[in-house]
Formats: structure tokens, C-alpha cells, sequence
């Protein structure tokens, strides 16, 4: 099953409770259904398309939602799943090539568009369903396809259609099987949500009931069943995800939990001071302080690539992490605050359908010289879920809502080569965009604010000279769940402070833009 979490000890996935399979085709918007779901209170988890009928069965589900995917369904090659789910009774959604999968398993018809539509559309229901309860004549929705069910067997009835789809949606007359094709995941499609409440609540009769109090005493039964008496080394970055990670164990395991903070030099401003501080204040662990920069610089030396960086610094970190850990008495289990969009971002799966966006330093599992068992308690949960998990443990606001850092930290906002020089650079005009967010009252309203320093030079004049000197790009997005996301559209007095102290203070800067890009297509981070 590749790296898709399948309820292994540590991680969270509850035994006897109502809960939907999402099989995963390939789309990027795959997180975003399972945790629309979620939004319902109803657990789900993301497993492989090509799911074995005696795999869902173990599971029990309540439902199965079949994701989008960038392939073409009349190919030969393209993804499937094994029909005979379909004959097993379950309540199912097809969601655009998800719809396509389950329309050409029951004899229907795919073919290629006259066009590729993406973007916004109007739909037209065409029946009365289950599905569409509550919902009026009309509703704007989320197109994103290229081929498009042309024709179905005598058991479906269409229930929709757009000006460009003229079978946008079917229901199955025997089998409790719906198809969209259209996106309702999607914060584009207006009433999505009030479609995918009908479908876990009437057609699926799910209770909503699921909460992450009952994550919380899951996973602590779980860790401290697969622990026993072992020690547990967890790495602490200082930021939400593996904070977060840290009191959950804590709360498992107590004493038996150790934390090591790797000081690479790649951390924000007085970053480490911070993590050493908040963590002897609100955790009593065994805390290792690694002084790690020299060796990190030089693995650096001369990179550009960003892949290769997160590559190296991944083995770096690894390198400097065991050999702290070594001189750590009992430890069998590493922690890591994986989340959710790690996971799908990495590609999930080496031979799943989805596309790697970037590596990961935390997913894809440990090499064997490290001899450790992994525990990702958080790896089924979003970002807004882990916040809330923090609230419910009792973390102080200033680490429940400090904004994510990278695993690779500031090498990722360094475009091009990462030396000292330009580091402290980055560090610096970074602290004082974080500070005047902070000083507006506006540190809560963004999702993510930071500097990134550009690989490329620009004219200027200071005084009666001319300069040639770096440029600093401003990314501040806001989002719920960071696998889409808008630009803040800030003050642009804030702007204006924010560019006047980075040229001002930040010695060899004489430019300041601000990155007005969405994501998708453009990624959160530059690299």
C-alpha cells in the first residue's frame, strides 16, 4: 500500500467508528475531499485506487468517494479500481475522473472533450436525488477535465448538466452510486459542502460523531500500547507540527519521551532561543541541543538545485540526529510531525497515480542504519486539525499559532546558493516582515508570512550612488488547510513600512516585491 496510512500503531485511524474511504486517483485535491469530510465529523482515511475488495471490507466503511486524477480513463493504462466494489453495496461518489471510473465500469462511455474546461460553470439539476437535497435549480460549481462521460448504460439516470456537460451527474437506479463531475471539495463550489453533507449523512446515514477528543485518547492508547516500556526520541523544530507531536506523546509516554533540536543554521531569528525556552517552560523532556551549522553549510556548498537541497539536508539531518540519538539510553521509536500534505505533496506512494510536487524530509520513511521504528502520530491530520489538537492539549496560543517553517528552513527561501552571508540576510528582512504582520494585529489573520531572498541582483540608487544589490520577495497567503491558497491582501501602509525597514536596515537589499501568486498553481513556498 505504499505510504498511504493505513491505521498502523502511532498513527491515528479508529477501530469500530463510522468512517469513508477516499481512493486516491491522482488529483491534488484529494486532501481537500478527506477533509471536507471532516468538516462533517465523519473520520475518513486516503487509500490506494487499486484497493483490494477484501481491503475496504477489514475497514468496514460507511462510504467510498473515488478522487479526480490527471489521467484519461479510455486509455489503457489509466488507473482503476476493482468493479466489484461497486456490487459490495456501499454508498459511492464518483468525483470528475473519480465520476468517468465508475460511469466506464458500468457500462458507460469516455471520451475526449472538444476542449479542456477549468474554471467556473453553471450547473443545471435535472432530477430529484438524495444528492442534491436542499440545493436550488442552479448552482455555480468547479470544472477541472478534459474527457467527459458521453454516454451511460440503461442503470444510470443523469441528473445534471452544464452548457458544455451534458452529463455532469449520475445516479446509479439500483446501486446507492453517484457521479460528479464537477469539483464540490472545492471552496469554488459555492454549495459543495451542503452536496457532501447529503451524501455522508443520507445516503451513507452517518451520524457525525467523530472528534478530536477521540483521536486524542486513540492515540495515546495506541503509542503507549506499541511503546511498552521503550524510549521515544522525538525532533523538535519549534513549530506547530512537531510541538504538537511532542505533547501528544507526552502525554502517552511522559518520561519515556526525549527531544533533540538540530541547530542547523538554517533556522529563523533567535529561533533557537525560543524553542529552548518554551520547551523547558511547558515540557519537562529530556532536551539535546545539536550545534550542527558548519556541517549543514558545507553539505550546501555550491547548490542551487532545490531538490538536491532538501536532499542533503535531509541526510545531514539524519547523519546528525542518529549520532545524538546513539548516546540516548532505550530509544527504539523516532517521532515526526508528518502531516497530511506532506504526504500527498511527496507523491504519496512511489508507484501511486499522484505526481511528487517536493521532497519531503520527513516522508518516505527512515533508512535502515538508523534502526528506529517511525511514529507519525499526526499523519492523517491537516494543518487546522493539528491547531486545534494543540488547543485541546493545552499549548499556549504563541505555539498553537506560530505560522509553519519548512523542514529545511530557511535553505528553501534561499533561492539559489545558501551561504552565511546571504542566510543572515534572509534572516533579518524575514524578522522584521514577521514582526510589523505581528505589530498590525494582522499575525493571526495570515496563514503564512515570510521573506524569501532572490537569486539575482538589481539597480538602485542610495544617496547620489548606484547600488547593485539583492531583492526580497514578501509571500503572505492566506488558507485552511494549505493545499490551496490565496495571497493576504495586506494593507499596503503595512507594505510600504515592511519595504522601508528591509532597504533601510538589511544591509545589501535595495529591492522589496510581494508575491501575489495563488496555489495552486504556485506552490506556498518558492522552492
Amino acid at each position: 500500500m505504499g505510504s498511504y496510512p493505513q491505521g498502523a500503531a502511532g498513527q491515528a485511524s479508529p477501530s469500530a467508528r463510522e468512517r469513508v474511504l477516499v481512493l486516491d486517483f491522482g488529483s491534488q485535491y484529494t486532501q481537500l475531499i478527506a477533509r471536507r469530510v471532516r468538516e462533517q465529523h465523519v473520520f475518513c482515511e486516503i487509500v490506494r485506487h487499486d484497493i483490494s475488495v477484501e481491503q475496504v471490507q477489514h475497514h468496514a466503511p460507511s462510504g467510498l468517494i473515488l478522487s479526480g486524477g490527471p489521467s484519461s480513463a479510455h486509455e489503457g493504462s489509466a488507473p482503476t479500481c476493482d468493479p466489484r466494489l461497486f456490487e459490495l453495496g456501499l454508498p459511492t461518489l464518483g468525483i470528475c475522473y473519480g465520476m468517468q471510473v465508475v460511469c466506464q465500469a458500468l457500462g458507460g462511455r469516455v471520451d475526449r472533450a472538444s476542449a479542456r474546461e477549468h474554471g467556473p460553470s453553471r450547473c443545471q439539476l435535472l432530477e430529484n436525488s438524495e444528492l442534491f437535497d436542499g440545493l436550488p435549480e442552479e448552482i455555480d460549481v468547479w470544472m477541472d477535465h478534459r474527457d467527459q462521460v458521453t454516454g451511460v448504460s440503461h442503470e444510470f439516470l443523469p441528473i445534471a448538466r452544464t452548457a458544455t456537460c451534458p452529463i455532469a451527474a449520475v445516479k446509479h437506479r439500483r446501486l446507492p452510486v453517484y457521479g460528479l463531475q464537477f469539483h464540490p471539495e472545492v471552496t469554488h463550489t459555492p454549495l459543495g459542502g451542503l452536496l457532501l453533507q447529503n451524501f455522508l449523512m443520507t445516503v451513507c446515514n452517518c451520524r457525525g460523531t467523530w472528534r478530536l477528543s477521540d483521536f486524542i485518547r486513540e492515540t495515546v492508547d495506541q503509542v503507549r500500547h506499541r511503546v511498552g516500556r521503550d524510549r521515544v526520541i522525538c525532533g523538535l523544530s519549534g513549530g506547530v507540527d512537531s510541538s504538537v507531536t511532542a505533547a501528544l506523546l507526552y502525554q502517552a509516554i511522559g518520561a519515556q519521551l526525549s527531544c533533540i533540536l538540530v541547530d542547523n543554521g538554517l533556522l529563523r531569528k533567535d529561533e533557537k532561543a525560543a524553542v529552548i525556552a518554551e520547551f523547558s517552560r511547558h515540557f519537562h523532556t529530556d532536551l539535546h541541543v545539536v550545534q550542527a551549522e558548519e556541517r549543514f553549510l558545507a553539505s550546501l556548498r555550491g547548490v542551487r538545485d532545490p531538490q538536491e537541497k532538501r536532499r542533503r539536508i535531509g541526510h545531514c539531518f539524519i547523519d546528525c540526529f542518529a549520532q545524538e540519538a546513539a548516546q540516548i539510553q532505550n530509544a527504539r521509536f523516532l517521532a515526526q510531525g508528518t502531516l497530511y500534505p506532506d504526504v500527498i505533496e511527496s507523491g504519496a506512494a512511489p508507484d501511486g497515480p499522484a505526481a511528487p510536487i517536493k521532497l519531503h524530509h520527513n516522508v518516505g520513511g527512515l533508512p535502515a542504519e538508523l534502526q528506529f521504528e517511525l511514529i507519525e502520530p499526526l499523519r492523517d491530520l491537516f494543518k487546522d486539525e493539528v491547531r486545534r489538537l494543540g488547543l485541546e492539549l493545552g499549548l499556549p496560543d504563541d505555539i498553537v499559532w506560530r505560522h509553519p517553517f519548512p523542514g529545511p528552513g530557511l535553505a528553501v527561501r534561499c533561492l539559489g546558493e545558501v551561504t552565511r552571508q546571504r542566510l543572515e540576510v534572509l534572516r533579518e528582512a524575514d524578522s522584521i516582515v514577521v514582526n510589523e504582520i505581528k505589530a498590525a494585529g494582522l499575525y493571526r489573520d495570515t496563514s503564512q508570512a515570510f521573506a524569501v531572498l532572490l537569486p539575482v541582483q538589481s539597480v538602485g540608487v542610495v544617496g547620489d550612488a548606484r547600488t547593485y544589490e539583492d531583492a526580497i520577495a514578501i509571500r503572505c497567503v492566506n488558507t485552511d488547510d494549505f493545499m490551496t491558497a490565496d495571497w493576504s491582501r495586506l494593507p499596503y501602509d503595512l507594505l510600504a513600512r515592511i519595504s522601508t525597514r528591509i532597504i533601510h536596515e538589511v544591509r545589501g537589499v535595495n529591492r522589496v516585491t510581494y508575491d501575489i501568486s495563488s496555489k495552486p498553481p504556485a506552490t506556498i513556498e518558492w522552492e
